[in-house]
């Protein structure tokens, strides 16, 4: 049976690196936690460290963390559905908003519980995945600002997650002075200018980064250690936060060559066949995990001498040929895993989740 596990040492050391880096610069920050899938043994290691917030996209899952940690700010990350309104205002404590008929949704459902929600208002700064245009912001937050039971704490922006458009010195200022503009003229005081999520993160060091931006929603970076805005991992941090272990359920020396009339496998594909290795052997090994679990582009073997050779829906090939140390049956074989793999072996319910 395949599992992942969690290692709880690698994360307090990557959150304390991160908490500490924020305090240094004097910076906000929250978890974004959505990678965890709402799994509540993973859930329960983020809370023993603390946050100041966490960050979800999924109401089932602010569900489960306002069970576990009450005390801790929930946060709603993406623009809520107008039939999960009620929901929303009973398990978050902030959402991010783009438009004024949710929010006067949120403001009545908030009165008839009796609760003040908070809201950031996202803004579109290029990447054209959600936020209100810039020049419909004054009129925008003038709607939002008569409404009683609506509190906005914050401005934020979304970079890089659509068309993948690099957060910039100057998208930041744009985004601090909208907020300068609205506190001058509405005589408000929005507390957070949210700078953006992990790929921002760098831009602390080179000092990119405008007084002004004060809140980051940091997700990525804090469970994988890395850098992806200069796509290389950060060297005082951990990489393998999460592993991914499998069984051996088969092994063989078998032809390299696939043969026969070729057509499409399983998943549509029509696999590239080099004849110039027609006559050649190595040992294959066949791993008890497959496409349902996790694409395996996604996986990268801890034994570098370990090839990924293809998959299907319920199991994984590997050529093992080159290993020092024969495979045999039964042996375990550990992959990391990127940030798209470990969100799908979380929604799988064949793969077992276990803390280290």
């Amino acid at each position: 049976m395949a599992y992942i596990e969690l290692k709880r040492k690698s994360l307090e050391l990557n959150f304390k690196y991160l908490d500490e880096r924020f305090k240094k610069y004097n910076k906000n920050w929250g978890v974004v936690a959505k990678i965890l899938c709402g799994n509540e043994i993973y859930l329960k290691e983020l809370v023993r460290l603390n946050p100041m917030e966490i960050h979800d996209s999924r109401l089932s899952n602010l569900e489960k963390l306002k069970k576990l940690a009450p005390e801790i700010q929930r946060v709603y990350i993406k623009p809520p559905p107008l039939n999960g309104i009620k929901r929303l205002v009973a398990c978050a404590d902030v959402s991010f908003n783009t438009h004024i008929k949710t929010i006067r949704l949120i403001n009545e459902e908030a009165a008839r519980q009796n609760v003040i929600h908070k809201i950031i208002i996202m803004i579109e700064l290029g990447d054209l995945r959600e936020g209100v245009m810039g020049e419909e912001l004054i009129q925008f937050y003038q709607d939002v600002f008569e409404l009683k039971n609506i509190e906005v704490i914050g401005l934020g922006a979304n970079l890089n997650c659509l068309n993948g458009i690099l957060p910039s010195k100057d998208k930041l200022i744009q985004l601090s002075l909208y907020c300068e503009l609205i506190n001058a003229r509405f005589h408000s005081n929005i507390r957070w200018v949210s700078a953006g999520s992990s790929i921002t993160l760098p831009l602390l060091a080179m000092k990119q980064i405008p007084k002004g931006c004060n809140h980051f929603r940091i997700g990525e970076t804090l469970f994988f250690g890395n850098d992806i805005y200069h796509n290389k991992p950060v060297e005082k941090m951990k990489q393998d936060v999460f592993i991914l272990a499998t069984e051996v359920i088969e092994i063989r020396e078998k032809p390299v060559v696939a043969t026969g009339l070729q057509g499409t496998n399983l998943l549509g594909e029509s696999p590239e066949i080099d004849l110039s290795q027609l006559g050649e052997e190595s040992t294959r090994a066949i791993i008890d995990l497959g496409v349902l679990d996790v694409n395996p582009t996604d996986l990268t073997p801890v034994d570098p001498d370990i090839e990924i050779i293809g998959g299907s829906s319920d199991m994984i090939v590997l050529d093992v040929g080159s290993c020092k140390k024969p495979i045999r049956l039964g042996d375990e074989i550990r992959f990391t895993l990127n940030y798209t793999g470990v969100l799908t072996v979380m929604n799988s319910d064949y793969v077992e989740k276990k803390v280290v």
